[in-house]
């Protein structure tokens, strides 16, 4: 027996225009250095009907790659909008990724056309001599472009056309959008989102299991739009009605008070990192009025309970803690405690990585290849599939990270029979200390508990006698000087004796990836080269 449904493809074009048609007053607010400028939805969907047109005359066809280099603001909206719907494909471009890294990503994913920031072209200049398949240069705002040779004008190229525009019926398999993967180790890999894949995505980051997004929120989208589609929130926004506010470069501690007050914001995403320099820069502003805001989302990387503990004492707000990868579109899990969770034990759900979200399936996997139970308890590494998970990297055949179906996604830890995960640590910064292993995670977490810690990494370093044991590298809080001695003894009690960590060293700054994680393989690089100052203690006494 078959169905008698209609056959109806899940297109990016079918959210464009519920948006547009349904929430064509709800408001897009995009953060300028002097104020805020304001579009309603109705508007953005005219401009990204205009990009389409004007992007077609310049030959942009079905299937080709239009790269973007821009801020988090109105322009990449109605760029996320046009390019998907009109039948080409969105490629975001990371801005913080090194030259040789960039201009990898535009040749390996052979842009026709990139859209770009004025005040990002010195950033884009570096690599313009080696590309090779860019023909055409649209600047969004006013600078010095002459080292581009001819390049168009985001406004005029607009302004030139009418709106409206005949959104063409697609194949929903068709990619949509790529996001290259940071390329910590190797050439990044690119991920190729199809329509299908995205609308199914948005579907899940909407549902009230997630955030409870609706048109009566404004969300604040901190986590950069080059970076897995900033973790879906603008399809989501534009699907729901949610007022969205793009804050551009501003994201210090200080304006990000600034916006939330002014705009009234109730939901926000971001890195643990941007919402410790929030608490950072609150301390210092006690007055600011932050009672609009509700919930916030935090992922990237692992989030310490003491970060969810400040949130929830400062702030006032909920901090949930996501977890995902480019190759998940993100969405994957999401940590929120499970009915009758007594108040006492809420927080042990929330610094989980996650609840595995309606639409995906994780597994944790052994060495051998052996699927472990859901027991909590058994520990390796998790796999994921799912119809937004991705199946291959483009033009990079990596079988490795596959298993049977299966994407490996190189964090391990373990799974309860609840569904939530729990994250010990990176494959690749697991440490392995006289047949144990030690999470650096769960160290990092418990360091930076203490009052006088901003920020803690740990990688793993050679031992002569235990072949590698922790090295706790610390960021102190501003104006505090907190001894080595004192934060092992702060660890005494919470993790094993033999895990505790004999090596510390005290830095400046955490070193962080292009998307704000933190880079450890520098840290490594550090170590080896002996440019960290480290402090050996014995182990702390039983």
């Amino acid at each position: 027996m078959r169905s008698t449904m209609q056959e109806f493809p899940l297109l990016i074009s079918h959210i464009l225009r519920h948006g547009q048609e349904v929430h064509g007053d709800s408001e897009v607010v995009t953060v300028t250095g002097d104020g805020y400028r304001t579009a309603s939805f109705t508007e953005v969907a005219a401009q990204a009907e205009r990009m389409a047109k004007a992007l077609g005359r310049l030959g942009v066809e079905r299937g080709d790659r239009v790269g973007t280099f821009l801020w988090n603001n109105q322009e990449h909206l109605a760029a996320y909008l046009a390019v998907p719907s009109m039948g080409a494909v969105l490629h975001t471009l990371n801005i913080r990724l090194f030259p040789d890294q960039l201009s990898y990503v535009i040749n390996h994913a052979e842009d026709k056309v990139i859209v770009a920031d004025a005040s990002l072209l010195p950033v884009l200049a570096n690599v313009w001599d080696d590309l090779k398949t860019v023909e055409q240069l649209i600047v969004v705002g006013e600078g010095d472009a002459e080292r581009f040779g001819s390049t168009l004008a985001f406004e005029e190229l607009l302004a030139a056309e009418e709106p409206g525009y005949d959104w063409p019926a697609l194949d929903e398999r068709d990619a949509a959008a790529m996001c290259y993967t940071s390329g910590t180790t190797g050439n990044p890999k690119g991920v190729v989102y199809s329509h299908r894949s995205t609308y199914l995505h948005t579907m899940a980051h909407t549902a009230a299991a997630s955030i409870g997004m609706t048109e009566h929120d404004r969300l604040l989208v901190i986590v950069p739009m080059f970076h897995a589609n900033a973790w879906g929130t603008p399809y989501s926004c534009w699907t729901v009605g949610a007022d969205i506010v793009l804050p551009q470069s501003h994201t210090q501690g200080e304006r990000l008070l600034r916006i939330i007050e002014d705009q009234r914001i109730t939901l926000s995403c971001g890195v643990p990192t941007v919402w410790n320099d929030l608490l950072r820069a609150l301390a210092a502003s006690p007055g600011a009025d932050l009672s609009s805001l509700r919930a916030v989302t935090c992922g990237g990387s692992a989030v310490p309970r003491a970060l969810i503990e400040a949130f929830a004492s400062q702030v006032g707000a909920e901090m949930i803690q996501g977890w995902g990868m480019t190759e998940t579109s993100p969405l994957a899990a999401f940590g929120r405690p499970p009915a009758g969770c007594p108040a006492d034990q809420e927080l042990d759900y929330r610094v989980k990585a996650g609840r595995i979200v309606p639409g995906v399936e994780v597994r944790v996997v052994a060495e051998d290849g052996t699927v472990l139970p859901n027991d909590g308890q058994s520990v390796g590494e998790f796999e994921i599939r799912g119809p937004w998970v991705t199946a291959s990297y483009y033009k990079d055949d990596d079988p490795s990270r596959f298993h049977d179906g299966w994407l490996r996604t190189g964090d391990v830890g373990s799974l309860d029979r609840l569904g939530y995960m729990t994250i010990s640590d990176r494959t690749k910064d697991v440490i392995k200390s006289g047949g144990e292993w030690i999470s650096s995670v769960e160290i990092e977490g418990l360091v930076m508990g203490h009052p006088d810690v901003f920020e803690a990494a740990v990688i793993a370093v050679p031992d002569p006698r235990w072949d590698e044991r922790p090295l706790v590298c610390v960021v102190p809080r501003e104006g505090a000087k907190p001894e080595a001695a004192d934060l092992q003894a702060f660890l005494v009690g919470k993790i094993a004796r033999w895990a505790i960590p004999e090596r510390w060293c005290f830095i400046d700054a955490v070193p962080k990836t292009s998307v704000g994680k933190f880079d450890k393989k520098q840290l490594r690089a550090q170590y080896a080269e002996g440019s960290l100052e480290v402090v050996t203690l014995g182990r702390p006494p039983a």
